[in-house]
């Protein structure tokens, strides 16, 4: 019999805990409104908080349905942003949303997450959880459900979690994982009572360790065959899913249509899924809308697009399912881009910025409060949020011209300044149809200019944009949205630690790395919101990323669809969505 092992998270204003993804955010890439009536078993949505109409961490908007209500059988279409390269979620090349969409469908999740954030054990693979003080030393227990297996028949065992743990501790940097958090401070895993049986001892405690094994957490299982070397975890997953063992299983990889299709697996020994298959399309951000309307797809992510919000109302059979969330649009400065070295410079480019028009105009149309984010952990209406910016959250372009004339960078007579002979001028790289990462590139060209920076827009095909940019680091300036899940300060440490494969603006300082490790250690929630707000202050002395707002969850679904929709802190039970009878 399963123990019932739920931490409860720090709280924002109403009873719900945090995540993009947070008392800090777990962050995965996405370049990426409630129907009139709510259904049965989905509570509120984006309610405003008293503070500023900010919206409050909210529950999900999923039309939640007993399995008996359901029929079985059926496809669901699926639209996806990307067609990745690399399916290993944890490698640093495969943390997007997209890649996670599909391969949580596929991947052992040891645990479940409610719409408040509060995790309890998946009996599909955990018998029984527990933590135990071993002469001063925390220690996991991890019991396996000896039925669950791999597609190829082999076990689950606690091998696996011992190779996962290995790519992921940050000892080899032949590895490439996205985040090593947690991982980082596990001294070791070795066999239990039988090969069904894991025990994991901690060099130091580590609070959110059920962020381990987690799809909530951006962090699912690896099989051991596949990645217990560096070349094969960072190469196995490199264009195919050689192994499953979730609710579905793969059918078909077609790069050509950029689909990837599963199907349900007879050999899955948990509550069989309703559907028989889901096709995940990619598709462009900007032409989801459209090919929603088509009914070329019956699920997307329709993020702050205000013309696809408009659309899914006016569809036929669809409905829009919003809620608040713990997830950000920002904007990314290259820190090692020669320019941008001096974060005197990167300061100045903040201050430049009148993130309030911004906001205003990216979320017009949505029914959204025009609320900018002050902090880059914690989104406004949730406990502990706080501006920690010292000013550099203020639009003052007197101030940015000041500081620039300090870094050396003088006004030259063509109105772009110059330093040893050299303009001050930056690309900006954004997806082509993301018509929201249009109209920031224009602001932005327009509020640097006023500045004296030149900013030039590199429009790049949407399909390339994080394969080809993001994770390669081409670009002075980018955006895109950072998506969260319900664990403080993990999962947001690859983001911001120096040299961490997720840290876009590849800066960082020493005292920011040692918040965000006070906070992961943290024993109790105000220590963690300490921590947190320490370690956002350090995010703006750095100045890496520009947070923006909190990025609606707004998506387009069938209203015969069940169990899939804005899911707020909770992750979809891939095995429960279907059709309504």
């Amino acid at each position: 019999m399963i123990s019932k092992m739920a931490r409860m998270l720090p709280r924002p204003r109403i009873p719900l805990a945090l995540a993009a993804s947070v008392a800090a955010l777990s962050f995965a890439l996405c370049s990426c409104a409630q129907p009139d009536g709510v259904p049965a078993g989905d509570r509120a949505a984006a309610a405003a908080a008293a503070d500023g109409g900010a919206p409050r961490m909210t529950q999900q908007s999923l039309n939640s349905r007993p399995r008996d209500q359901l029929r079985r059988g059926g496809t669901l279409n699926w639209a996806i942003d990307q067609f990745s390269g690399q399916w290993n979620p944890l490698h640093t090349d495969g943390s997007e949303a997209s890649t996670n969409d599909v391969m949580k469908s596929l991947l052992p999740t040891f645990w479940r997450s409610d719409a408040g954030g509060t995790q309890t054990p998946n009996p599909a693979y955990l018998r029984d959880v527990r933590t135990e003080t071993r002469q001063g030393r925390q220690v996991v227990v991890w019991t396996l459900n000896p039925k669950a297996h791999w597609s190829d028949g082999k076990p689950i065992t606690w091998r696996d979690l011992q190779a996962t743990w290995q790519a992921l501790n940050g000892t080899d940097d032949a590895y490439k994982p996205s985040n090593t958090s947690g991982f980082d401070q596990v001294e070791s895993v070795t066999r239990g009572a039988d090969d069904f049986q894991a025990v994991m001892v901690f060099k130091e405690p580590f609070s959110d360790w059920q962020a381990m094994f987690n799809n909530a957490g951006n962090a699912p299982l690896l099989p051991a065959e596949y990645i217990s070397g560096p070349e094969q975890f960072n190469t196995a997953f490199k264009g195919r899913i050689p192994v499953t063992a979730g609710p579905f299983k793969l059918e078909r990889l077609d790069p050509a249509a950029r689909t990837v299709t599963v199907v349900a697996d007879p050999d899955w020994w948990g509550d069989k899924p309703m559907l028989d298959r889901i096709v995940f399309k990619a598709i462009d951000t900007g032409a989801m809308p459209d090919a929603f309307a088509r009914g070329e797809v019956d699920f997307y992510n329709n993020g702050p697009n205000a013309a696809g919000y408009k659309k899914i109302q006016e569809t036929p059979g669809a409905e829009v399912r919003k809620a608040g969330g713990p997830n950000l649009r920002h904007i990314v400065l290259n820190g090692r881009n020669p320019l941008l070295t001096d974060a005197r410079v990167r300061q100045a480019l903040f201050r430049a910025l009148d993130r309030s028009e911004i906001t205003r105009t990216d979320l017009a149309g949505l029914d959204w409060p025009y609320v900018p984010m002050n902090n880059h952990f914690l989104v406004p209406g949730q406990h502990g949020y706080q501006d920690n910016s010292d000013g550099l959250s203020r639009f003052d372009p007197q101030a940015a011209a000041q500081q620039l004339d300090e870094a050396g960078w003088k006004a030259g007579p063509a109105g772009v300044r110059i330093r040893e002979g050299k303009e001050l001028a930056l690309r900006f790289v954004v997806p082509t149809g993301n018509q929201v990462a249009a109209n920031e590139s224009t602001l932005v060209t327009r509020m640097l200019g006023q500045v004296g920076v030149k900013v030039t827009v590199q429009a790049v095909p949407a399909a390339d944009f994080f394969d080809k940019y993001v994770y390669k680091h081409d670009f002075d300036l980018t955006a895109f949205a950072l998506l969260g899940t319900p664990f403080p300060a993990t999962g947001s440490t690859s983001t911001f630690q120096q040299d961490a494969g997720g840290n876009y603006a590849q800066v960082g300082s020493k005292a920011l790395d040692k918040a965000m490790a006070d906070a992961a250690r943290a024993d109790t929630p105000d220590a963690a919101t300490e921590a947190i707000n320490r370690a956002d202050a350090e995010a703006w002395e750095v100045a890496g990323m520009v947070p923006l707002y909190q990025r609606p969850a707004i998506y387009g679904v069938r209203k015969n669809v069940a169990n899939l929709g804005a899911p707020g802190l909770s992750d979809f039970v891939y095995e429960n969505i279907g059709l309504l009878k």
